[in-house]
């Protein structure tokens, strides 16, 4: 009993360590965020694009709801709560034609816990090389890629508290040129008995080492006089994306075959304003879903707001579960973008 009560006191003293940094953050939503926005200042953007269609379809407040797979990507304590052995596949035709895919799998360990894996790439048709000189193109060719690979890990301290981590490799390739970083995202969620299981998430993402572009686009010949004098530019070296999220979620209502699931995220970047995301999850006998919400309230110059979506889980053969899920963003003056999603829970 007494190291049971440790263990509650230890778990409620990290409850308050990463909750309420971010809930001060929260604060200065619609206040002091135009004066602390430094768009376009980290390098790895391709992380913060949104993954899978139920997060996306409840308007991407998803840190105190996610318990499949995806919430490696969204609070890695989530795949200690209520999760089966699952694989989840996720596809998004993103802005600009660019495309990103990704994919986890998570298995549960009894007395240990919950392992998974995770990759993530992001892709792009390859453009002409244009220059001054030559406008119409010099006949070379050049691509884009950003890659992230990561293992997770996450446990239940007690009943009610969890806690998770991953550790992730990421890259970046543009042309000749290669740029890398190791990264770290925690996350914990707290449960309370009451509105039919009250959640408490946060989490901090992509806290790591800063990213430098090297490679042989870098290097050049300079003329001196008559010498001819080899060269190379110092570029400079970039943050990735670290986003803090804070979030509450409730089964406000769960009668018979009927549930609704009623979430909000307070989210704080490090580089653009913060935000609110809002989202509701409607599901009939845990099989049939709809969904709808409104994310990045607040948050300046932002063009995207209303998100819908649907899903099915559907037992196959008695041995497992295939779940299908989509989801629809507007994104106002950009295209709207469309999320798909395939995942089997065994």
């Amino acid at each position: 009993m007494k190291s049971e009560k440790n263990v509650k006191e230890q778990s409620m003293q990290f409850l308050r360590t990463m909750l309420v940094p971010v809930f001060v953050a929260a604060l200065f939503v619609g206040g002091n965020a135009q004066d602390l926005a430094k768009t376009g200042t980290t390098a790895a953007q391709f992380l913060k694009i949104p993954v899978g269609a139920r997060a996306m379809g409840m308007g991407t407040a998803f840190t105190a709801t996610a318990s499949d797979a995806s919430a490696m990507y969204w609070n890695p304590a989530g795949m200690a709560h209520g999760m089966q052995s699952q694989a989840t596949f996720n596809h998004v035709d993103w802005i600009a034609d660019v495309a990103y895919d990704y994919a986890a799998v998570g298995a549960v360990l009894p007395g240990i816990g919950t392992v998974g894996a995770f990759v993530g790439a992001l892709s792009m048709d390859e453009m002409e090389v244009r220059t001054i000189e030559q406008p119409e193109g010099t006949g070379e060719m050049f691509g884009m890629n950003s890659l992230v690979l990561g293992v997770n890990y996450a446990r239940e301290l007690t009943d009610h508290f969890s806690i998770g981590m991953n550790v992730k490799y990421l890259s970046e390739s543009l042309w000749h040129m290669e740029a890398s970083s190791v990264a770290l995202d925690v996350g914990v969620l707290y449960r309370i008995d009451i509105l039919n299981e009250l959640r408490i998430g946060a989490s901090i993402s992509n806290f790591g080492t800063k990213m430098q572009l090297d490679g042989r686009d870098i290097y050049e010949v300079i003329e001196v006089g008559e010498n001819r004098l080899n060269a190379k530019m110092e570029l400079d070296e970039w943050d990735l994306p670290l986003i803090f999220r804070a979030g509450l979620a409730a089964d406000v209502v769960r009668q018979n075959d009927f549930r609704v699931t009623l979430g909000a995220d307070a989210v704080h970047p490090n580089d653009h304003t913060e935000h609110v995301n809002t989202g509701a999850e409607v599901g009939w006998r845990e099989m049939v879903f709809l969904r709808g919400g409104y994310g990045y309230l607040f948050e300046r110059d932002t063009e995207r707001g209303l998100t819908l979506g649907a899903g099915v889980d559907y037992e196959l053969l008695g041995v497992m579960n295939v779940l299908f899920d989509y989801a629809y963003q507007d994104f106002g003056r950009l295209k709207e973008t469309h999320y798909l999603s395939v995942g089997l829970k065994f």
